[in-house]
């Protein structure tokens, strides 16, 4: 078993004084760009609920010392990315997003969020450009560049990008069955993985990665992959499908797979070496979900969330010894 060990909160929304609307709650999907001095946490944030409950998620950063990962040195002061216009897949929410360096440029891939009728939502995966360094992206397009499909009719979410050997690689989530409960509509979504030669044309793998480990309707999500002592490593969160948010015997927990071609994986949860904590009413006491793993100056980091899925922010967790 890994063993990682939880320095704390790092970075709480509600914590900063006079927040602005569309940063008012939530740090979701972080992931991270390494520069000189810094690591930039590029997460997403909720503005305020509307009369109806519905909400809007954008795009920003938190940049943290690269000497000390658990100091905040700049928080962005707006979104990177713009919502999309009337009637485009990403018009009511960008998230979660991760960016990944080719040359100059940074691409950042991200899950546009439309709001539906019978369902809540739909996503699809977008694509944008930065050439300025990581502060603003704009779009290849006004569509997707990764939807449903025949063998994935629902939503395709929780992008993770990767570059191996001159080869794109995109982690994602994909629906695959909605069912109506007492309260809402639940989604069930499975680990999936799309390959690319540019970026920006995929071609999806078609199947499944991860066996299930809480039966059929088990839901996974934010597949994060790194590569280490000569295999790779993915770290990803899990839930039950109904009644997860606040309760936490069904709520999200953090899995662990491994492989040596990024297509079979072999999945051992009891490796994993990180869970909620045992500390009532603590920030991640009723959960831990989207990890993301990275290396930096010799010491392996991961970021996760904590209650709510985030609603609290993020924490940060070092790793004793080495992924083997």
């Amino acid at each position: 078993m890994f063993q990682w060990e939880k320095k704390g909160l790092v970075f709480c929304p509600q914590d900063c004084e006079n927040r602005p609307f569309w940063r008012w709650e939530y740090a979701q999907g972080e992931n991270t760009l390494l520069f000189d001095d810094f690591i930039r946490v590029y997460i997403c944030s909720r503005q305020k609920p509307d009369e109806q409950g519905r909400t809007v998620s954008r795009v920003s950063y938190v940049d943290l010392s690269r000497k000390n990962p658990y100091k905040i040195v700049k928080i962005a002061e707006r979104p990177v990315l713009e919502l999309g216009g009337l009637g485009e897949f990403d018009e009511f929410g960008t998230y979660p997003f991760s960016a990944v360096r080719k040359g100059s440029q940074i691409f950042g891939y991200y899950g546009g969020v439309t709001r539906g009728e019978s369902a809540p939502f739909y996503v699809s995966i977008g694509c944008a450009v930065s050439e300025d360094g990581g502060e603003t992206f704009c779009k290849i397009g006004k569509g997707p560049v990764l939807t449903a499909s025949l063998d994935e009719p629902f939503m395709i979410c929780s992008p993770k990008i990767r570059i191996y050997n001159g080869k794109w690689y995109l982690f994602y989530s994909a629906g695959k069955r909605w069912t109506q409960e007492e309260q809402r509509p639940e989604i069930c979504y499975k680990l999936r993985m799309a390959v690319s030669e540019d970026g920006i044309n995929w071609r999806k793998c078609g199947r499944d990665l991860l066996s299930d480990r809480l039966g059929e309707l088990e839901s996974q999500a934010c597949g994060d992959v790194i590569w280490q002592n000569g295999r790779y490593h993915m770290f990803f969160c899990y839930r039950c499908h109904t009644d997860f948010r606040k309760n936490a015997k069904n709520s999200y927990r953090i899995g662990y797979a491994r492989s040596l071609d990024l297509y079979h994986w072999e999945r051992d949860d009891s490796k994993a070496g990180i869970t909620a904590s045992e500390e009532p009413g603590g920030w991640d006491s009723e959960m831990v979900a989207y990890p993301h793993v990275f290396a930096c100056d010799g010491k392996t980091y991961m970021l996760y969330l904590g209650n709510e899925v985030g609603k609290y922010g993020f924490g940060i967790a070092e790793l004793k010894g080495e992924l083997q």
